[in-house]
Order: structure tokens, then C-alpha cells, then sequence
């Protein structure tokens, strides 16, 4: 789905082909049948007309009832072909732009969230083979919803409208066929002459015109393209801002927030008008065009065989009715000119996301593009823990210096590591590299064999489901049972929610709303009890808690995760102790001048402990390598 027409045609040949050529099946039909019964209209329009010319002629008996016929007939063809055919087929191309955009949608949600962390990768820029940036995709919310919206609609009403053209120039070029006349002039076609005078003058107004808006539509294209951006960062900034609500009153930055909000919406301002420009024009050209269609080169052909007596009014009428009909059936592509620019801005959003979406499906090559991304992951047994060697971080840029430098590093099975250093100095940075979430540098991690991990992060984001959900994450909630939820809960120390487990909100508030930052930081401590990882980050993860509520946090851990090994980044210079004054942690992971070291936090630690902490692992002990990343397919936060 990484081009246009692959993304067209991704539906029709997927395990949905079966729904998809059915409800087109049926839509091809009811054009057919439409287009056929614009010929039958034809006819009865000329019949009323020629009803009318010749009301008063001495040899129509029934003058009254000859002109309410027709146009009794007429009006039941109107009815049966805008109410009953446009109005049934329109319910079906509905139900078909339902069914594929739903398609779609789960396509793209299951690309991105899949374990290989997409949704993550795909906001990183990266530069094309031959090194020209490749910004990240803006938007991407705009793209999978109105985008994709927008593209499905105009694609299957842009399909509509060909297969229309198609039917409309067999049903009415016959019928032109069948009642053409001799021309002036044309003596050599016969009785074809009026038939093919009328498609010459299709053939040269249609295409001339069709050509003219073709150059239009592309300039609206591009306008469409940067309104939908600018649209799309106005958008992005207010969701942004009302996140943050709180921090904008709180500096009564309403000021600059507002300074921001005006740049923004100027961008729209600047191309609406634009835009305003091109739409006026191009309805003054539209409006000329279907002026001159109906009035002049509809019914021009049929003039000169009429004028010499070799047509009648009836078939002169007939004729004009028919070629105005295929005229509009051949225009369609004009009509609809500023929907195929906002098709094609469309389609080329979405191709973007998917094209972006491709890039990142092997990561270490994604990050290759931009600076050094070599990273190996294994696994060993899990007595020996957590090791890394010769691990470097560094930023964006192949010449780009390592930050961080880790030489050797083990974290022993159980053990507790209290990581410090100054602000900026790269903890944040070195947990997501252990989590296989920093792009750039190098190195050697090995992870404990069979051991789950989970990232707690200082900031807790919060789906809207519900509260039982929310502690099971990532697993389904079905696969643990209420009273062991409500327990640890409880053990957290929000027991005051349990009545509300399995509510998605509770007094009409989300419970992204209802929580206070330490209550989430809460609800992710029952998240751990519950899924007893191996191997905690703790990024942050109690700062929103007072001293007490830490050392709480800290002891329900310990308690019930007695083999786990923590590695936890906290504000304070000295690490949480328990009610009794023992020390949680074991070691100290110190971050200075770019090199991470580790040593006991206890002198009196036992030389067991010490030795283990600092001897390099064997090479026997190593087992195989995984891919790159891939070990993030354990569970994490």
C-alpha cells in the first residue's frame, strides 16, 4: 500500500474480495441501469416537448392527454431513477466506503501497533538513499482518520463517475446511432450524419475543457495539501495545549499561548484565501461550461439536419436531450475536479504514513540513515542478570560524539540499583536503551533469560478503559480475575476505586481525569504486582509520591517481588529506606562526566555480592542473540 494504486486496489484482493467485489458488483449495475434510464428520459423530454409544439395541430386528437403523459411519464422515470436507482446506489457506495475505510483503518492501526514499536519509530526523521531528509510524517491522527476518510469517498465516487461515463457513452451512443440523420454537407456517412456531428462536438468540448481543469485541479491539489497541514498543526497544537491547561494557568501563559494559536491559524488564514480564489474561479468556469453544454453544443449537431427538413422536432429534441445527457456523463470529471485534488492530497498522505511505516520495519537500519544504531541484544541465564559492555550513546550524525559511555555493567538477579546523576547527564537516555528505545550508538546488553520487563515512566498516560483494564495492561483483562485486581488495588493504596473496577469512568470523568499524579503512579505499582516482572525500570516513577508514600511503594515491592532486579532513576540524592531504616538498594549507579560506573551502596556489603557486581561475565554463560530490538516483545509499560 506504499503507492496509489496499491493502496486502491489493497481491498479487492484481500480476505475481504469477496465483500468488496460484491457490493461493487451491485454498484456497477445500478449505474448501468441509471445511465440506461437517462436515454429513456431523453426520449420522454422529447416526446412532452414535441406534445407541446404540436398541441394545436389539426391531427392530434388528444392534444391534453398526449402532453400529460409524457409528462406523467418523465416525471416516474425522474423518481424512479434519482429516488429509487442514485438513492439505492448511493446506499450501497455508503455501506462499500464503510467497509473499506473500516478496513483500512485496522490495517494501519495493527502496522503501527505492532511489537516492533512502529508507532514509536515512525516519529523519528531518517534521510533517503541518496541522504535527502525525510521529515517525520505530520499529523498521523489526520491522516488515519480524514485522510483516509476523505481518500476512500473520493476514490469510489471517482469510480462511480468513470464507470457512469462508460455506460452512458454505450446506451446514448447508441441511441444517437439509432435516431441519427442525414447531414448537409456529410452526404457520406448517411444516415449516420447527425449522430456523428454530435459526438464530434462532444469530442471537442469535453476534452478541451476536462484539460483546462485538470491544470486547475492540480493547483488546488497543492493548496488542498498545505491546508490540510496547517489545519492539521492548528489542531495538533489546541489537543497539546488542553493537555496542559493546567501548566499554562499556572504561568499565566495564556499570552504566548495565544501568540502561538494566532501563527497557526495565520498559516490557514493565508491559504483559505487562496483557496476562496481558485474554488470562485473555478464555479464561474463550471457554470459557464454547463451554460454552454445544455444550451449551445447540445443542441447545435441536430440544427442543420433539422433546418433541412431531415430530422423532425421530435427527433431533434431527442437528439440535443441526449447528447446534453452524455455530455454530462463525459463532464464528470470536471465537476468533480476539486474532489480528485482532495483525493490525490488524500492518497498521498496516506501513502506517506505508509511508505513511513515500511522504513521502520527494520530499525537498526531505520537509525542507520541518521547516525550510528549498533546495538546487540541477547540473552544468558537468568543467575547472571542484566550485563552490558561497551555501551555508547550518542545523538543524531554520523560524526556525532558518545554522551554516555558504559564500559561494563552488570546488574545481578535481586539486586536493587539506584541510578544518580546531574540533570542532563543521560539516565533517561540509558534506561531507553536498555529497553531497546534509544536510536543512536552501540553496544553489547544482554538481558536475563525468561525474564519479563516492564518500564514505569515518571509520566503515566492513561487509556480510556477501564479501571480492572488499566492494571491488567497489556494484558486482556479477562485473564486475571476481580478479587486478585481489587487486592492489589488495595495493596497500592487505592482501595477507594475498587468499587469502580470495572467501570471506564467514573461521575462522567475519565480515569485519565480522575487520578492525580500520584494516584497513577499508584495504579502502575499494582500494575507490577500483578505481572511480577523480572527485570523494573524505574524512570521517575514515584515523583509525584511524598516520602512516605516511596517508601510504601518501595516495601509493597519488595515484598511481593522478592526476586526482581530494579533499576531506578529518582529526583532525591539519597535513595527511599524502609520504616525501619534499611536500605532498599543494594548499589549505585553513578553518572559523571559521561561514564557510568557502579559500586555497593554498602561498604559492609558481602564480597559475594561485591565480587559479582564487577566480574565479567563468562562467555559460556552467553545465550543465543536475538535480533535487534526484538526482545522488546516481552511485556513492558
Amino acid at each position: 500500500m506504499r503507492g496509489f494504486w496499491g493502496l486502491m486496489r489493497a481491498y479487492w484482493v484481500s480476505e475481504r474480495w469477496r465483500e468488496a467485489w460484491a457490493l461493487t458488483a451491485v454498484i456497477i449495475g445500478i449505474t448501468a441501469l441509471a445511465s440506461k434510464t437517462s436515454v429513456w428520459m431523453a426520449e420522454a423530454s422529447a416526446e412532452l416537448v414535441n406534445g407541446i409544439a404540436f398541441f394545436h395541430h389539426p391531427d392530434n386528437a388528444t392534444p391534453l392527454q398526449t402532453v400529460l403523459t409524457s409528462a406523467g411519464l418523465l416525471m416516474l422515470l425522474v423518481l424512479f431513477k434519482d429516488l429509487g436507482l442514485i438513492g439505492t446506489r448511493h446506499l450501497f457506495s455508503t455501506t462499500l466506503h464503510r467497509k473499506w475505510r473500516g478496513w483500512l483503518d485496522e490495517r494501519f492501526n495493527q502496522a503501527l501497533l505492532d511489537r516492533n514499536h512502529t508507532h514509536f519509530h515512525i516519529q523519528h526523521a531518517t534521510r533517503a538513499a541518496d541522504g535527502t531528509p525525510v521529515p517525520t510524517p505530520d499529523n498521523i491522527e489526520q491522516r488515519l482518520q480524514e485522510s483516509i476518510k476523505g481518500m476512500t469517498g473520493g476514490a469510489i465516487g471517482l469510480a462511480m463517475g468513470v464507470i457512469g461515463v462508460f455506460t452512458s457513452l454505450w446506451f446514448v451512443g447508441e441511441k444517437l446511432i439509432e435516431t441519427s440523420g442525414p447531414v448537409s454537407g456529410l452526404d457520406f456517412l448517411g444516415s449516420y450524419g447527425s449522430a456523428v456531428l454530435a459526438l464530434t462536438a462532444v469530442v471537442l468540448y469535453v476534452p478541451l475543457n476536462t484539460y483546462i481543469a485538470v491544470k486547475v485541479g492540480r493547483a488546488l491539489q497543492r493548496l488542498t495539501n498545505t491546508m490540510q497541514q496547517a489545519e492539521g498543526s492548528y489542531r495538533g497544537e489546541l489537543t497539546t495545549f488542553l493537555r496542559r491547561s493546567f501548566h499554562v494557568a499556572a504561568t499565566r501563559g495564556e499570552a504566548v499561548q495565544k501568540a502561538t494559536h494566532d501563527r497557526l491559524y495565520s498559516d490557514i488564514d493565508r491559504t483559505w484565501s487562496r483557496l476562496n480564489w481558485f474554488n470562485a474561479g473555478y464555479m464561474s468556469f463550471e457554470l459557464i461550461y454547463n451554460f454552454m453544454a445544455a444550451r449551445i453544443v447540445s443542441y447545435a449537431p441536430g440544427l442543420v439536419p433539422y433546418m433541412n427538413e431531415k430530422i423532425s422536432l421530435k427527433g431533434y429534441i431527442t437528439g440535443a436531450e441526449l447528447v446534453n445527457s452524455l455530455i454530462s456523463q463525459c463532464s464528470w470529471f470536471i465537476h468533480v475536479m476539486p474532489e480528485i485534488a482532495t483525493l490525490r492530497t488524500n492518497a498521498r498522505r496516506v501513502t506517506e504514513l505508509a511508505e513511513a511505516i515500511e522504513r521502520v520495519q527494520r530499525p537498526d537500519d531505520f537509525y542507520r540513515q541518521t547516525g550510528r544504531s549498533d546495538f546487540r541484544f541477547g540473552t544468558q541465564h537468568s543467575v547472571f542478570g542484566l550485563t552490558v559492555k561497551d555501551l555508547e550513546l550518542v545523538h543524531t550524525g554520523e560524526d556525532a560524539q558518545p554522551f554516555l559511555s558504559v564500559p561494563h555493567l552488570r546488574f545481578r538477579r535481586g539486586e536493587w540499583t539506584f541510578v544518580k546523576g546531574e540533570s542532563g547527564s543521560g539516565k533517561t537516555s540509558l534506561i531507553k536503551a536498555f529497553n531497546g528505545l534509544w536510536p543512536h550508538g552501540g553496544g553489547e546488553i544482554t538481558l536475563p533469560e525468561g525474564a519479563t520487563t516492564f518500564y514505569a515512566t515518571q509520566d503515566v498516560r492513561l487509556p480510556p478503559v477501564s479501571l480492572k483494564q488499566l492494571v491488567c495492561l497489556p494484558a486482556h483483562e479477562d485473564e486475571h480475575s476481580d478479587t486478585k485486581v481489587a487486592a492489589l488495588l488495595h495493596k497500592a493504596g487505592l482501595g477507594e476505586f475498587i468499587e469502580f473496577l470495572l467501570e471506564p469512568s467514573r461521575d462522567g470523568k475519565i480515569w485519565e481525569e480522575v487520578l492525580s499524579g500520584g494516584q497513577k503512579q499508584k495504579l502502575v505499582l499494582a500494575r507490577i504486582l500483578l505481572h511480577q516482572p523480572g527485570l523494573l525500570f524505574l524512570d521517575e516513577a514515584t515523583s509525584a509520591l511524598d516520602v512516605e508514600a516511596k517508601a510504601v511503594f518501595h516495601q509493597a515491592l519488595k515484598d511481593a517481588c522478592p526476586a526482581i532486579t530494579v533499576i531506578s532513576i529518582m529526583h532525591e540524592a539519597e535513595p527511599p529506606k524502609s520504616a525501619s531504616g534499611e536500605d532498599f538498594y543494594d548499589s549505585v549507579l553513578r553518572i559523571a562526566d559521561g561514564v557510568a560506573t557502579k559500586r555497593p551502596l554498602r561498604a559492609g556489603l558481602p564480597a559475594e555480592i561485591t565480587t559479582i557486581l564487577e566480574k565479567p561475565v563468562p562467555a559460556t554463560a552467553l545465550r543465543k542473540r536475538v535480533p535487534p530490538r526484538q526482545h522488546l516483545r516481552q511485556k513492558q509499560e
